[in-house]
């Protein structure tokens, strides 16, 4: 037992130990995180069976009957697989960054999978990494906004361009006040 954790009050002791309540939310967060990868799984099985075992004059019915192009199609099912890695990522971020942030050193020093963020990471950047990831999943759902254009109302499209803008915006904010709160003080 170290000489800090026998200093500690109970009160003290009690509190502190309490960041371990949030053990359960990062597995739950690893539960989650396999559920994306069935997820992955299932939107890739779907755009080969689409793809590769579909017959043209099928997908020249689709298209004529109001349905998108093979390669809309296609288009769009990537773009879905890319929202679920991103998403992952961002599940990646909060578990790893958040359990060493606020839970308890993973002790990664020198292992050659550390993630290059990780050793710099604190509640501030990773505020700063979660933003930047949202706003990256947000582009890829209005891509596929505008992709799918036609189907969609205007006032639809204008509310999720709004939306993804107040992403951006909130996301320089963070990193402005992050960079004001991290900057040296000048007298």
């Amino acid at each position: 037992m170290s000489t800090e954790k026998q200093n500690l009050g109970p009160l003290p002791a009690l509190i502190f130990s309490s960041r371990w309540l949030q053990l359960p939310l990062y597995l739950g967060l690893i539960v989650a995180q396999g559920i994306y990868v069935v997820q992955f799984l299932r939107e890739l099985w779907h755009l080969l069976a689409t793809t590769l075992f579909s017959h043209a004059d099928t997908a020249a019915a689709a298209a004529e009957a109001g349905g998108h192009s093979p390669e809309t199609t296609i288009m769009l099912a990537v773009l879905g697989l890319i929202d679920v890695v991103m998403i992952s990522n961002l599940l990646v971020m909060v578990i790893v960054g958040g359990y060493e942030t606020f839970v308890s050193r993973l002790r990664l020093e020198g292992h050659p999978d550390q993630p290059e963020w990780l050793s710099h990471v604190n509640a501030a950047v990773l505020k700063v990494k979660l933003a930047t990831a949202i706003i990256g999943i947000s582009s890829i759902h209005l891509l596929a906004t505008f992709i799918k254009a036609d189907e969609l109302t205007t006032k639809t499209m204008l509310w999720q361009t709004l939306l993804h803008l107040t992403f951006v915006v909130s996301a320089v904010a963070i990193a402005l006040i992050d960079r004001i709160m991290s900057s040296p003080k000048h007298d």
